[in-house]
C-alpha cells in the first residue's frame, strides 16, 4: 500500500506541538510499518527537515511542491490546486492530512486529523477573517474525508458537538511522549544569561506555551507577582509571543523584580528536556488543549505538574497532577504555595506515578492506531 501524507501545514519552528506530533508520528510509522510506502508531500519550508528525520527509511518517498507554506494564503491555494495533481501522479492509495485541512478534489480516499477546535470556544486567538477561513476549510474537509482522527476524546466530542462530522466517522488517537524526557540532559546550549542565573541550583517554575490568550500565561505571571516575595523561585516561560502578549506585558508590570522572569524561545530538544527535568515544578494554566503534550513531557521528566482541569488535560494528567480550578491568578498562586508545602515523600509519590502513566503514551501506539485507520479507509 502507498500512503500519501500531506505535510504542507508544517512550518518548522512555527506550529508548536503540531510539529512534534507530525515528526514523531512519521518516524514511528516508518519504523512499525516497513512494508508500506509513505509518500510525503512537502514544501520548500519543511522538505529538508523531514528528509533529515527520515533519511534512513528506504520506503519513504518525497514529493516536494515548490512553494513557501509559511505564506498561509499561498499554502491554502496550493493545497487545493497543486497537491491533488501531485497525489494523482504519485498513485497513492489513501491520503492523510494531519493538519486540519485537506484538498477538495482527490484521486484517492482521504483521512483528516483535526487536533482541536480551539478557535470555536476561544475566538480571540485569531482574527475574524482567520476564523471564518479556518472554519470553512475544516468543515469542508471533514465532510469530504472518509474518516476523521482527533488527538483526544475531548477533541472528538468537540468535532461531533459542533456538527463537523458524525460520531461514527470520528476516532481519537492519543499522542505519545518521547522517552528521552526521562534521560538526563545537559542544557549546555541554553542562553548564557539563563545559565548564570538558574543553572547553578536556583529553583524555578517552568511554563512552556506560546502566549495565545487561552494559554493564560498572563495569569501565571500575575500569580508569580503575588507570591514572588514569598518564594525563592524564578519563573521561566518558553514560547513565542502571540496574540495574548499584551496581557503578559500588563501582568509583568506587577512583578517586583522582572529580572527573575526569563523568556526563552527557539531552544533545541536537549535544552528543553533539561528545563523540564530541572524545574521545581511545571505549570500549564491553559483553558483549552486538544491534548496537552507539555503536561505529558513534564510528567515523563519526573517533574511535578500544576495545570487546569479543562478540555483534554485530565485525559493526560489523570490523578497524577495538581489541578487548579477555577483558573485565576489568586487560585494559581495558592496552588503553587500548596505544591511547595508538600512533604518530600508526597511529591515523590506523585512524580513516580505520573512518570509511569506518561510512559503508557507512546508514539508507536499513535502510529499503529493511525495506520489502522488509514488501512481501513484504503480498503473500504
Amino acid at each position: 500500500m502507498r500512503i500519501g501524507i500531506n505535510t504542507l501545514f508544517h512550518v518548522p519552528g512555527d506550529v508548536g506541538g503540531m510539529e512534534t506530533f507530525l515528526r514523531r508520528t512519521l518516524r514511528a510509522m516508518a519504523e512499525c510499518s516497513p512494508k508500506y510506502t509513505l509518500v510525503l508531500f512537502t514544501s520548500l519550508d519543511n522538505d529538508s527537515v523531514l528528509r533529515d528525520d527520515l533519511l534512513r527509511f528506504p520506503q519513504i518517498e518525497f514529493v516536494r511542491l515548490k512553494f513557501r507554506a509559511s505564506k498561509r494564503p499561498l499554502r491554502i491555494l496550493m493545497e487545493q490546486c497543486l497537491l491533488p495533481l501531485a497525489v494523482a501522479k504519485s498513485k497513492v492509495d489513501v491520503l492523510w492530512s494531519p493538519g486540519y485541512t485537506a484538498p477538495a478534489l482527490c484521486s484517492c480516499p482521504q483521512v483528516l486529523t483535526v487536533p482541536d477546535l480551539q478557535y470555536k470556544s476561544h475566538p480571540d486567538d485569531m482574527s475574524v477573517s482567520e476564523r471564518i477561513t479556518l472554519d470553512t476549510l475544516v468543515k469542508a474537509a471533514c465532510r469530504r474525508c472518509r474518516a476523521v482522527i482527533t488527538i483526544s476524546e475531548f477533541s472528538r466530542s468537540e468535532v461531533v458537538r459542533y456538527n463537523f462530522a458524525p460520531a461514527d466517522k470520528v476516532q481519537s488517537v492519543h499522542l505519545g511522549v518521547d522517552e528521552k524526557f526521562a534521560v538526563p540532559a545537559s542544557g549546555e546550549n541554553l542562553p548564557e544569561g539563563f545559565i548564570s542565573s538558574c543553572k547553578d541550583g536556583k529553583p524555578y517554575i517552568l511554563c512552556v506555551a506560546h502566549t495565545y490568550p487561552h494559554k493564560n500565561v498572563h495569569l501565571l505571571v500575575e500569580a508569580y507577582a503575588n507570591i514572588q516575595d514569598k518564594i525563592q523561585h524564578d519563573l521561566v516561560v518558553v514560547g513565542k509571543p502571540r496574540r495574548g502578549e499584551n496581557l503578559v506585558s500588563q501582568s509583568m508590570q506587577l512583578v517586583n523584580d522582572p529580572g527573575r522572569v526569563h523568556r526563552l524561545q527557539g531552544l533545541d530538544f536537549s535544552s528543553l528536556r533539561y528545563l523540564f527535568q530541572t524545574a521545581d515544578f511545571f505549570v500549564l494554566p491553559s483553558a483549552y488543549e486538544g491534548f496537552g503534550l507539555p503536561v505529558l513531557e513534564a510528567m515523563m521528566s519526573g517533574t511535578l505538574v500544576i495545570t487546569s482541569n479543562k478540555a483534554s488535560i485530565p485525559e493526560v494528567g489523570g490523578n497524577h497532577v495538581l489541578y487548579c480550578d477555577p483558573m485565576t491568578a489568586e487560585n494559581l498562586a495558592a496552588k503553587i504555595l500548596e505544591a511547595l508545602s508538600l512533604e518530600q515523600h508526597e511529591r515523590e509519590a506523585i512524580q513516580s506515578a505520573a512518570r509511569l502513566r506518561a510512559a503508557s503514551f507512546t508514539w508507536e501506539k499513535t502510529a499503529r492506531e493511525t495506520m489502522r485507520v488509514l488501512q481501513d479507509t484504503a480498503s473500504n
